[in-house]
């Protein structure tokens, strides 16, 4: 027996949920108007944010149109199987993939934040937890890299604070496709690792803590408002590759705001002008995560009162020891394959994050 779609109107309402015409006629403006317009490309950066914004409607609006010409098929053929019996089979199928469409469509109608559709600015800190804490922060930076390649999203190192003795005190990348901060704004917390250290003689269970910040990548168009007497700019000398260069002038910035005690650095690119440029837009971004955060009260919470590390402050526990499993301490969603999360599969972390955050502000 054929099932039902769940809701009589559930693809109707869609566009309506999606804003479809809308949404198609800012992707024809772009495209007809924007992009067509001479010296588009020769601002690169506008012009990447423009190419950005396209991808992310066009994430929404074309398997919008797909999900709809689908529906219509469908019904042709439950006509079809009304004469026909052996049809029958051909509908389930069909009907099975539009009902995983409409849950996608319905998972992405979640993503309805202010900046959404932003790139991701994505800081990782290691915490407690000594040598350990810092190979944990890099293993982290190497599973939210290779979350984005699975996700043809591209990733740019901003910043990468190397550790003496092994992984990083600190990383920042940015993170560029369709709604990638939407996706990873519920990253934003304390990451908890329990494991036998491979840093210690004795091969004792260790626990360490890596801090996760994920803000906004903002467009200049956003307006921010900065007072330039309100930040500190310091200058030094970056580390890492690089280079002579690197060794040898402070190219490196580091930006201070005095009111929210934010602190932004970048040492990606040899010339100063380009690294504070990078800095500015960083503290732009993180700004404008504290005023969406201060709309919600638990939000505004968090960040006021941060807990810089301890137990019961995380928001993800990741164990190798005594068992191998991934738990994320506020949906509950539980993954039992270790290696499988840390090489970039947190997609089901992601989606339980949105649907949980649903039913809290509910």
């Amino acid at each position: 027996m054929i099932a039902p779609i769940r809701s009589g109107n559930a693809l109707p309402s869609c566009g309506t949920v999606f804003d479809y015409d809308a949404k198609e006629a800012q992707i024809r403006v772009i495209e007809n108007e924007q992009m067509a317009a001479p010296g588009f490309w020769d601002k690169q950066e506008s012009a990447q944010e423009t190419v950005a914004r396209l991808k992310s409607l066009k994430a929404i609006v074309g398997p919008l149109s797909t999900l709809i010409e689908s529906s219509d098929d469908l019904g042709a053929l439950l006509e079809m199987a009304e004469e026909d019996p052996d049809i029958e089979q051909e509908v389930e199928s069909e009907l099975q993939q539009l009902e995983s469409a409409l849950e996608d469509l319905e998972l992405k109608s979640l993503l309805n934040g202010p900046h959404d559709d932003c790139g991701a600015i994505l800081t990782i800190n290691a915490r407690d937890g000594g040598t350990d804490a810092n190979d944990w922060a890099d293993m982290l930076l190497r599973m939210y890299t290779h979350w984005a390649q699975k996700n043809d999203y591209s990733v740019s190192l901003l910043d990468r604070n190397e550790n003496d003795e092994a992984g990083i005190n600190s990383a920042t990348v940015v993170i560029r496709g369709p709604m990638a901060f939407g996706y990873l704004k519920g990253e934003d917390g304390m990451h908890r690792l329990v494991r036998i250290s491979p840093f210690n003689a004795d091969g004792k269970r260790q626990t360490s803590f890596a801090a996760i910040d994920v803000s906004p990548e903002i467009s200049e168009s956003v307006e921010i408002e900065v007072e330039k007497s309100d930040v500190r700019e310091d200058t030094y000398r970056a580390s890492g590759a690089g280079g002579q260069h690197v060794n040898k002038t402070d190219s490196a910035v580091r930006l201070t705001h005095t009111p929210t005690g934010i602190v932004v650095q970048c040492q990606s690119e040899r010339s100063q002008h380009k690294n504070r440029a990078t800095a500015w837009k960083m503290l732009r971004a993180q700004l404008a995560r504290l005023e969406e955060a201060k709309r919600e009260e638990e939000e505004a919470a968090k960040y006021q009162n941060r807990p810089r590390v301890g137990f019961g402050s995380q928001i993800r526990n990741y164990f190798l020891h005594p068992d191998q499993r991934v738990k994320d301490a506020r949906t509950g969603h539980l993954i039992g394959d270790f290696g499988k999360v840390l090489d970039g599969e947190i997609q089901p972390f992601l989606e339980a994050y949105l649907r949980w955050r649903v039913k809290a502000e509910a």
